[in-house]
């Protein structure tokens, strides 16, 4: 009734002003198109709200649903632990020994490739074992086996810190040892060679422990002397690319002669010569780990140099026997360990080409590497003398061992998840 109204009265006033007539006539309009319009916008305004409420309670729907997932995830995850926790874990069998006979045992760098298969060995041997490792090139997977079993700790920690602990023995193996790895940060491979070798070692002499140092035969450089024996000084360039590794491991020695002197601290040092097996890291940037891989792959096997320089390669098993021979021994002076029978690395890409069926890898030759050593077999004299030790498996064998692990291994790589269900009972000792 309002606008009716009001059209009454402006057409009786407009009859006398004539003159406003257009103005307001105007406005009439305008005040009628809102008053027409208005329910339209009001609709629209209406729609909105409710289109933005729908959405709020769709978002307020999903994020309820979600909510309900994750509470139901962790009840599957308590019920999975409780299930654990019912379910004992099962683990190799391992030796039973007394009180008086068992050893607390330290083992640096034990989640390594040569340190847990030495873990492996004092476990199964009854003793109790401590692993301390960074996992700068070791992996937790390689001693998960052992987790949770009462004679076994597993402790993150770089010795190049202060470790206090009580232990009987200690093998100190804690380094990077291949080259990609060790020149990668030769500061901290110093360090580790230096200042985590003192922390070792000021522990082996508060707690009165006999410490094993693992040495290398890169002491000996680029030797000028075949075969390599323990009395040989060696040919090193301190400055060189493989300085940081080489020169800690030097060094490292003169610290263990020094503390046995003045600290009467009862040390061991095993030069170690080129082992292989399973668990060895993809990357190794070593012969054994390249040529394997690059044959599995079908990629062209690549030798820096002429090819003609020689190596000697030892089972990690062999390695594990002379680092608890040496350890049980009451020699002192440094020990080689190492498989004295020599091959050139052209022959030893063959072998691997050999070994790896249905291999078509061609040979490639790059520029040799900056203080590669030419020649390199030990003596091992010693440690036939003093450990009554020598190598007992032969290239042949641990070479197909060492190739069906690095097959798996890119067949882990290449998958989400391979069930350990699905691997056979034999196959066991390669992981």
């Amino acid at each position: 009734m309002g606008i009716e109204c009001f059209f009454i009265i402006f057409t009786i006033w407009s009859s006398r002003h004539q003159l406003l007539s257009g103005i307001f006539l105007n406005f009439a309009f305008c005040l009628a198109g809102y008053h027409l319009l208005q329910p339209l916008l009001n609709y629209e305004l209406i729609s909105k709200t409710k289109n933005e409420e729908k959405l709020l309670k769709n978002q307020r729907e999903v994020l309820n649903e979600i909510n309900s997932l994750k509470n139901k995830i962790n009840e599957l995850e308590i019920s999975l632990e409780q299930a654990e926790f019912r379910v004992p874990k099962t683990f190799p069998n391992i030796k039973f020994l007394n009180y008086k006979d068992r050893k607390r045992i330290l083992v640096t760098g034990g989640a390594g490739f040569v340190g847990s298969h030495l873990v492996d060995y004092l476990m199964k041997e009854g003793h109790e074992v401590i692993v301390v490792d960074n996992f700068f090139t070791g992996r937790k997977r390689n001693v998960e086996h052992w987790i949770g079993h009462g004679n076994f700790e597993l402790i993150h920690h770089d010795i190049v810190n202060p470790l206090t602990i009580e232990v009987d023995e200690i093998y100190h193996l804690a380094s990077p040892a291949s080259p990609p790895h060790y020149m990668l940060n030769p500061v901290k491979t110093i360090k580790t060679n230096t200042v985590g070798t003192i922390n070792m070692l000021g522990l082996a002499r508060r707690v009165n422990a006999k410490i094993l140092i693992a040495s290398t035969s890169e002491v000996y450089g680029d030797p000028e002397i075949h075969p390599q024996s323990e009395t040989y000084w060696g040919h090193v360039n301190p400055i060189g690319p493989r300085a940081c590794y080489d020169e800690g491991k030097r060094v490292a020695e003169t610290l263990s002669y020094a503390y046995a002197k003045q600290e009467k601290v009862q040390v061991r040092v095993a030069r170690i010569f080129n082992t292989y097996g399973p668990r060895m890291h993809m990357n190794d940037g070593r012969v054994v780990s390249n040529f394997i891989l690059q044959a599995l792959q079908n990629e062209s096997i690549t030798i820096y140099g002429h090819g003609k320089q020689t190596r000697s390669f030892q089972y990690v098993s062999d390695l594990v026997d002379g680092l608890v021979a040496l350890m049980n021994s009451s020699y002192s002076q440094p020990v080689n360990l190492g498989n004295p029978i020599e091959h050139n690395i052209d022959e030893f890409a063959q072998i691997i080409k050999s070994i790896v069926n249905g291999v078509d890898s061609s040979i490639k030759y790059l520029p040799a590497v900056e203080d590669d050593p030419q020649r390199r077999r030990p003596d091992i004299s010693r440690a036939k003398k003093y450990l009554n030790w020598e190598p007992k498996v032969s290239l042949d064998t641990g070479l197909r061992k060492a190739v069906e692990y690095f097959r798996r291994e890119i067949l882990r790589s290449s998958m989400p998840i391979i069930p350990q269900k699905l691997l056979k009972r034999g196959d066991k000792d390669l992981w």
